[in-house]
């Protein structure tokens, strides 16, 4: 199953680091704690849409931005499994 959280997580942590920037400056210039943050990018804790908005802010990008990587992202990871779901009974029917 995939985690809308982890997905987001990914995506912050990309912007971050093409930007050449440590959490410690995202988390300061968004004023939000290093550790809670560190822990949204690996998609361990739901951020609120408060968080978020200080998070991208922080970016300079817009929430729009990373919720439309966030839906590319989800629907590769969705087409997988779906992929994967349709050729895993194929195999079984084969080696039957």
């Amino acid at each position: 199953m995939v985690l809308v959280r982890g997905l987001l997580g990914d995506v912050l942590r990309r912007k971050r680091l093409r930007q050449g920037r440590t959490l410690r400056e995202v988390s300061a210039d968004a004023r939000v704690s290093l550790g809670y943050l560190s822990e949204v990018e690996r998609g361990q804790k739901e951020a609120s849409s408060e968080l978020l908005a200080a998070i991208c802010t922080a970016l300079e990008v817009p929430l729009s931005t990373v919720f439309a990587e966030v839906s590319e992202d989800l629907a590769r990871e969705e087409a997988l499994v779906l992929a994967h779901s349709v050729i895993e009974p194929e195999v079984v029917a084969s080696a039957a």
